[in-house]
């Protein structure tokens, strides 16, 4: 049975605690659950003991400077009240005080009394409380804010005891005086009015000289070694006795049970039957005289207090009769062989018995309150309704009403039933009220309201602080209503009550719960057993349930029913593990689906299946490492196992291997548009390949790749996992000085440990910050080349726009821009000169810029500075390209006239640096070698010739290069755009055409069209230009002045053009005109674009030339030889006017003197020469030639 009877102590033993300082013991009482004794006396001290062991627990709670004389804790726990005598008393006054129970913190004191403060009572509700005094007064106070509510009550002695009745309506007192005096009174407790005086001899050393009966008409008065029992109403006397031990004092309690008082006397302790006024038992001797006495909630323990210092605890078990020992559960006193009889569920026998007691005038209304009860469990409806009906008549009782509504609940009258059970609630108080709501609930379920008893239930399992005994009870109902769906064959709704109330389980010992048990008949003893036995048949449904729930990709639902299987101890549970393992894996409860997969493990070791989802979980967990292992165990397992399902389906898995070659393969791939070397911002190394190859092994990203790959490779994933991993920011910016170099960084291995100089401090804050945007990887141009090995140093810069183009950002600082900054700084900055920047700011798709403080430029924290209208906007003003194609530059966009432009304002510190920052730009394969001096930009020049044919590279004034008369020396040059004619429209050009038809004969016009169409493109070989052209012969040179400087003004006379003039630093004989020719080179701008024809061919244009010029790196079109392009047709004609008429507009030309090998070389002027057009009459196939020219 789950009530497990009297406490061990107390049947069996005694115990005596000494306490220290053996003064008297004016005060002992019990707390309310029985647990403690709160004993106080002389010393001014309440001190607290367990009753079961005697051991002090608590700090003392102490009254400085007073004796305590009385103490009572009230009926809620919260309160502790005493009665003082302060050893003081010069003031007049004495004292009241009242403690929190918890906290052990005074909350009140009250000095209205002027002596000694005898007695102190809590009313039943513990709302007030009454105190008596050797004063002759008593009072009532509001508890706990001390208010007075009534009094003084004035009496002719010194007040020794006051007691508040059982339900707090009245209070009695009894005052110490001369014997025909009438010393005991009864008040109404509410106004103080005087209800009753009824003549007693009372002494005044007493601690509790009255007791009520638990229905409030009958009042025990012990003095003078003699009881009296009084009537409440009228005062007469009902009975007497006296009391063994002699002495003026006594003190006397009742048992909760009523059956039986305690009676004390000098040193004697006796007992008495209520009833018969007879002596029962034995008499207890004590070594000194007893002045407290106290009883224990369940009537099993007598405590005493002695003048000696003592408290005794004593069992009554052995010494009184058994008869008198009731059983004290929450609502209901039962008489022991009644409550054996009702636990062992001889329900006939109890009633028996219950009769004879109802016989006792004093116990008939709780004999047939309980016997309604039983009735009620006998299905006897009528007659437990008369029982319960006679029982509330002679007084009201909680478990009267109880058993009453229950009768009307059995015998269908639901409505009736709650209706009178709501009487409960104007006998209760208010600690009682939740545990009647619950047997509310009770009686709700019994009537076939199953869901609305559950919710009530439910709804008090949120409110109450001890939720086991609601659980509990839940978990019956639940049982119950599982059987029900059982029997319909609802297994799925019986498994969801089932797990409810399996979460009550274990239960705990609950005296209330015996109460359930013995008004319901419900057997809570069993109810863990019952829910076992229920779900043990749940197992296979509950998996098969559970399967279907992730089928359908419910895993909390999978995750209950697996549990539920798993609660009911399965023979192999490795299986459900596994499987609840998987389920938790899709929730994302990696921890639990752990547990689960090691305990599967444990289960069965040579299963796989435990080390797959072990793998799945601390994949999940992200202890990568390990998961990997669990899966290498499992594909270990399967290879060796000899199950031919195992076998089958590990064929779906991989190695682990094969992931980690397929991630190297594709960071090689990553790494080659990477730059050699990269800086670790996180140690601040410098890393190779290898290097981060090594440490990206070293990373969770790797090693989740290679754990999350288990049964096929996604190259697209890795791919995805590594370009984000290898990320890296190139640095841009303005080399200063002695920036860190590679050996230097190497030298102390790590950027962070460079020593505090400006330069080094600049590149690791730019570390600093790269790392702050949450990139691992950063490249500068001054520590990740290593520039002692030619090798490394060509290739990275021949690879550095690449570079540039593939980083995630750049970051430019602009160590000329101060902070903060304002828009115009950027363009006016240093960086925007240099020869190297241009490719950094054109090739990066996002650019962030910072001033000297490395502030964002214009306070602009946006992350990509090209997607700034204003940043923008402010650099193609300054460069004078559009700003579309600033933000989203390819070398294809511009022409190649526009990045000469662009390249021309920039400088370099090395002459070879202004072609090598351009090779990204024009897409060039020139080898860089520094040392060549002028020849790195005539290289650069000379492919974009070779590459493209365009031969704008060609339009500028100024001085030539040594590499070939037709190149610039400088790229400065180009900062101007050559004249350019502006097209012609359909209309002029179709009158000049017709004027043309008159004046040109057809095969005229075809034979120059013809020639024309069939130049081949420019090209280069062994540094000599081949150059297309119409060649326009000069007749006559004469010099006309001095220019400025060294420069000559001469004048040309030139075949089918006429005067030229020119100004050129070149010394030109007069003598030797014929030596001169001017050139249109531009024939693509004579071709007219409807021609469609490839670059014609030359006959001279031999083999050895064609291997000549690829290994000058050309790489035009394939030339056709010359018989190969077609002639022009007679459609051809009008086709062969407009290019005519094209040769006819004005043109920049070029100068060009011939050497004696035959060979040319550009006589370089100081301002382009600018043909105004050909000369009227002009005879074409005598006054012009179309050739190709060798220019050295």
């Amino acid at each position: 049975m789950l009530w497990k009877g009297m406490d061990s102590m107390e049947k069996d033993r005694q115990k005596t605690i000494e306490i220290s300082g053996q003064r008297p013991i004016y005060s002992v009482s019990f707390t309310e659950d029985g647990k403690q004794v709160l004993g106080g006396g002389v010393e001014g001290m309440l001190r607290r003991w367990r009753v079961d062991d005697g051991y002090e627990v608590c700090q003392a709670i102490r009254a400085e400077g007073a004796t305590i004389f009385a103490a009572d804790i009230s009926a809620d726990r919260k309160w502790l009240v005493c009665g003082l005598r302060r050893l003081d008393l010069s003031d007049g006054m004495a004292e009241v005080r009242v403690w929190d129970t918890q906290t052990h913190i005074k909350v009140l004191d009250i000095s209205s009394h002027t002596d000694t403060v005898f007695s102190v009572n809590v009313s039943p509700d513990s709302t007030k409380f009454a105190t008596g005094s050797a004063d002759k007064r008593a009072f009532i106070w509001s508890m706990p804010t001390g208010r007075r509510l009534v009094g003084p009550l004035w009496h002719e002695g010194v007040v020794v005891a006051v007691q508040f009745s059982p339900n707090g309506d009245r209070i009695a007192t009894a005052a110490a005086q001369n014997p025909n005096a009438k010393s005991i009174r009864i008040y109404n407790s509410e106004n103080g009015q005087q209800l009753l005086d009824v003549p007693f001899r009372v002494n005044t050393h007493v601690s509790s000289s009255l007791a009520w009966s638990s229905d409030g008409c009958q009042l025990f008065a012990a003095s003078y070694s003699e009881v009296k029992r009084f009537d409440t109403s009228s005062g007469s006397l009902l009975g007497s006795w006296s009391v063994p031990g002699g002495g003026s004092s006594a003190s006397i309690v009742l048992s909760h049970s009523q059956k039986f008082a305690a009676v004390v006397a000098c040193q004697s302790l006796s007992f008495w039957d209520t009833t018969t006024d007879k002596q029962i038992g034995t008499v207890i001797k004590h070594a000194s005289s007893v002045w407290s006495i106290a009883l224990s909630p369940n009537d099993y323990c007598v405590t005493t207090g002695e003048e000696n210092g003592k408290i005794s605890f004593r069992s009554l078990g052995n010494i009184l009769p058994g008869s008198y020992i009731m059983v004290n559960l929450p609502l209901m006193y039962i008489n022991e062989a009644a409550f054996k009889s009702w636990t062992l569920g001889d329900l006939n026998r109890v009633a028996e018995l219950l009769t004879e007691e109802s016989a006792r005038p004093f116990h008939q209304a709780r004999a047939l309150a309980h016997r309604a009860v039983v009735r009620v469990r006998l299905k006897q409806w009528s007659m437990a309704i008369d029982d319960a009906k006679k029982s509330t008549e002679i007084r009201r009782s909680i478990i009267g009403h109880i058993a009453h509504a229950m009768a009307h609940a059995g015998n269908g009258e639901h409505e009736l039933a709650m209706r009178v059970f709501d009487l409960v609630f104007v006998d209760s108080i208010p600690t009682e009220n939740k545990f009647l709501l619950l047997v509310k609930a009770i009686i709700l379920f019994e009537c076939g309201k199953h869901h609305d008893a559950i919710s009530r239930v439910d709804d008090l399992i949120d409110i109450v602080d001890n939720q086991s005994l609601y659980i509990t009870v839940r978990a019956q109902m639940l049982l119950i209503l599982a059987g029900v769906s059982l029997s319909q064959g609802d297994g799925g709704q019986a498994m969801k009550l089932l797990m409810r109330a399996r979460e009550a389980i274990p239960f705990q010992t609950d005296p209330h719960l015996v109460v359930i048990s013995l008004i319901s008949g419900w057997d809570f003893d069993k109810l863990a057993l019952a829910i076992q036995l229920r779900l043990q048949e749940c197992i296979k449904p509950s998996e098969d349930n559970g399967d279907a729930a992730v089928q359908s990709k419910k895993p909390e639902d999978a995750i209950i029913r697996y549990s539920t299987a798993l609660s009911l101890n399965p023979s192999n549970p490795a299986c459900l593990l596994v499987k609840r393992s998987k389920a938790q894996v899709m929730l994302g409860l990696w921890e639990d689906a752990l547990r689960d997969a090691d305990e599967a493990i444990n289960a069965d070791p040579s299963s796989p299946w435990g080390y797959e989802r072990r793998h799945a979980a601390l994949h999940g967990v992200q202890r990568y490492d390990e998961a990997i292992n669990a899966f290498t165990q499992m594909i270990s397992i399967i290879e060796k196992s000899h199950d031919e399902d195992v076998c089958q389906l590990g064929k779906k898995y991989m190695s682990p291997s094969r992931s980690e070659t397929a991630i190297e393969s594709l960071v090689r791939e990553v790494s080659k548009i990477c730059p050699i070397v990269l800086i670790d911002v996180e140690s601040g190394r410098l890393c190779d390949e290898p290097q981060r190859l090594h440490t990206f092994k070293s990373k969770s990203q790797y090693k989740e790749l290679v754990s999350s790959m288990t049964e096929q490779v996604d190259n697209e994933r890795i791919l995805r996992v590594v370009a984000k991993y290898f990320q890296y920011v190139t640095f841009s910016h303005v080399w200063e000085g002695k920036e860190p170099l590679f050996q230097d960084v190497n030298l102390v291995t790590s950027v962070w440990d460079l020593d505090s100089s400006p330069l080094n401090e600049k590149l690791k804050k730019f570390c600093k910050v790269v790392r702050k945007d949450g990139y691992r990887w950063a490249w500068s141009d001054t520590c990740c080349i290593d520039k002692t090995i030619s090798m490394v140093l060509n290739e990275s810069l021949t690879m550095m726009y690449k570079w540039y183009q593939a980083s995630a950002a750049t970051f430019v600082f602009l160590a000329d821009v101060d902070s903060p900054s304002v828009l115009g700084k950027l363009t006016k900055s240093k960086w925007m000169t240099r020869a190297w920047t241009t490719q950094e700011l054109l090739a990066g798709k996002v650019i962030r810029f910072y001033d000297r403080n490395w502030k964002p430029y214009l306070g602009d924290t946006q992350s990509n500075h090209k997607e700034s209208p204003e940043i923008m906007q402010e650099l193609a003003n300054a460069i004078a390209i559009a700003r579309e194609t600033i933000t989203t530059f390819n070398p294809d966009d511009l022409s190649v006239r526009e990045k000469l432009r662009l390249a021309s304002t920039r400088h370099a510190t090395v002459e070879e640096d202004l072609a090598y920052s351009l090779i990204g730009i024009f897409k060039s394969d020139i080898k860089p070698h520094y040392g060549e001096r002028e020849a790195a930009l005539g290289h650069l020049l000379q492919e974009i010739v070779a590459r493209s044919g365009d031969v704008t590279v060609l339009a500028w004034a100024g001085k030539s290069s040594p590499y070939n008369s037709c190149l610039p020396a400088s790229l400065s040059v180009y900062s101007q755009m050559p004249y350019t004619l502006p097209p012609i429209e359909d209309a002029e050009m179709d009158v000049h055409v017709a004027v043309l038809r008159n004046l040109l004969a057809r095969a005229d016009a075809v034979l120059i069209h013809d020639q024309v169409t069939r130049l081949p493109p420019a090209r280069f070989a062994n540094r000599r230009l081949h150059l297309p052209c119409i060649i326009f012969a000069v007749k006559k040179l004469v010099v006309l002045d001095l220019g400025s400087g060294q420069e000559k003004r001469y004048r040309a006379w030139v075949s089918g053009i006429g005067y030229v003039d020119f100004e050129t630093s070149d010394q030109l004989s007069s003598k030797e005109p014929r030596r001169l020719i001017f050139v249109h080179p531009w024939i693509r701008d004579l071709r007219d674009p409807l021609d469609g024809f490839s670059w014609g061919g030359t006959a001279d244009h031999d083999a050895d030339e064609a291997d000549l010029e690829a290994e000058a790196g050309s790489a035009h079109a394939t030339e056709l030889p010359v018989q190969a392009v077609p002639a022009a047709s007679t459609e051809g004609y009008t086709r062969a006017l407009r290019l005519v008429v094209r040769l006819q507009q004005p043109f920049r030309a070029l100068l060009l003197q011939q050497h004696p090998n035959g060979e040319f070389k550009r006589i370089a002027a100081e301002h382009e020469i600018v043909i105004p057009g050909l000369e009227h009459g002009i005879n074409f196939s005598r006054d012009i030639d179309v050739d190709v020219v060798e220019v050295l």
